[in-house]
């Protein structure tokens, strides 16, 4: 059974920084694709960053390129969101996933792709 964890959520105002962390319980990250999606209230699930198992490729959706940086420490065995100029519409639920296909990364960044999820951690900002 695979545990992913994440924390670094918080509160912030507009224009603010957050850096968010996952981490797995019960098998290393270090050979899997990792992704970041959201979802805030009355939405659906929505991707934001995903990282192939090497580090070596990233995506980003549209509305945090630029903002938003995923990276992954695979000797720590830990993935990270850094998130810079946060607005309001940034305000929701953050989960770290993971792909269960070691060295494969998935075909689509739709949640069903990813096997593996977090408890979620809430990231606030207001304006």
């Amino acid at each position: 059974q695979v545990q992913l964890v994440e924390s670094g959520g918080g509160s912030v105002q507009s224009g603010g920084s957050l850096r968010l962390s996952c981490i797995a319980r019960g098998r290393a990250l270090n050979r899997y694709p990792v992704a970041w999606f959201r979802q805030a209230p009355g939405k659906e699930r929505e991707f934001v960053a995903a990282i192939s198992w090497s580090g070596i490729e990233t995506y980003y959706s549209d509305s945090v390129k630029g903002r938003f940086t995923i990276s992954r420490d695979n000797d720590r065995d830990v993935v990270a969101l850094q998130m810079n100029s946060l607005t309001p519409e940034d305000t929701a639920a953050y989960y770290c996933a993971g792909k269960g296909t070691e060295y494969r990364n998935p075909s689509s960044h739709a949640p069903m792709q990813y096997n593996w999820w977090g408890q979620g951690t809430q990231v606030t900002v207001s304006s």
